[in-house]
């Protein structure tokens, strides 16, 4: 666990989330990122976790402090790892005093049939897509009954309700983090934290980018005919989901307007499941 490298003081009173506390795995691109600045645009102070060049972090936290008036601090935490899980959670809660709102977005991918799936693909992909939502969980969630107030956001996917082939791990990572999701609000409803699951689907990430060429292999098609007949055919709107439409989402989820929202598995996929 990395400590804190920039503090700002958080200014701007009367947004949504100013004195709130976030923690965002897999924050350093992609939707992670998204999620990490939307929350920081909200007022909330963020602590980004994420695994990459350390100097290019630093550039990051520190521009969301600046633009933003809040505190940041980055965590280059395992998140296959629990013992780098609870290192990160205690050094969240020490440079920022809380966690208020926990995002599980740390995702991995692998794409081949399952007779030669890799078994350590299969365990690496288990450990870091849902293993490492119950280790933050179960380590946030007795500070969030403490103070009666939690937000829990699970970053699952499309896959958490319907599968595609070739992704067996992944899709049964995701369906995991469902049914987790599930568990937890009934045992957290009476203690003011909700915890919900959005579920994208098909954003033009760097996960996405480069699972484009493996399933151009596993399916015999090339990358482009991969976005136009794979990924975007499951969506009827014919559109890469963005960023900031995830992002958006968790700042409402995390806002008191959303507090009767609770175990719910949030679809932003276009339509994908509606079919």
């Amino acid at each position: 666990m990395q400590k804190a490298l920039i503090s700002a003081s958080a200014h701007e009173h009367g947004r949504a989330l100013a004195g709130k506390a976030a923690l965002v795995t897999g924050a350093t691109s992609g939707i992670g990122l998204g999620i990490a600045t939307a929350l920081a645009a909200a007022g909330a102070d963020v602590v980004l976790n994420g695994l990459g060049d350390a100097a290019e972090h630093r550039n990051l936290i520190e521009g969301l402090a600046a633009e933003h008036g809040i505190r940041t601090a980055f965590s280059g935490a395992d998140m296959s790892k629990p013992d780098e899980i609870a290192g990160m959670i205690a050094a969240a809660t020490d440079e920022l005093g809380k966690v208020d709102i926990l995002v599980n977005n740390a995702g991995i991918q692998h794409v081949e049939a399952v007779e030669t799936f890799p078994p350590q693909k299969w365990d690496q992909i288990i450990a870091v897509n849902l293993s490492a939502a119950f280790h933050t969980i179960r380590g946030v969630v007795p500070g969030m009954k403490s103070r009666g107030w939690g937000r829990i956001i699970n970053v699952a996917s499309a896959h958490a309700l319907v599968a595609s082939p070739f992704k067996s791990a992944y899709v049964a990572a995701k369906h995991g983090i469902a049914g987790l999701t599930k568990t937890v609000a009934l045992e957290t409803a009476e203690h003011g934290i909700t915890i919900n699951a959005i579920c994208p689907g098909y954003v033009l990430t760097p996960l996405v980018e480069r699972q484009i060429p493996d399933t151009a292999r596993a399916r015999g098609l090339t990358p482009d005919e991969v976005v136009r007949d794979v990924l975007l055919k499951a969506q009827p709107t014919r559109k890469f989901v963005t960023t900031g439409e995830i992002g958006a989402l968790a700042v409402f989820l995390s806002s008191d307007a959303a507090q009767s929202i609770t175990g719910a598995a949030l679809p932003v996929e276009g339509g994908w499941t509606a079919q």
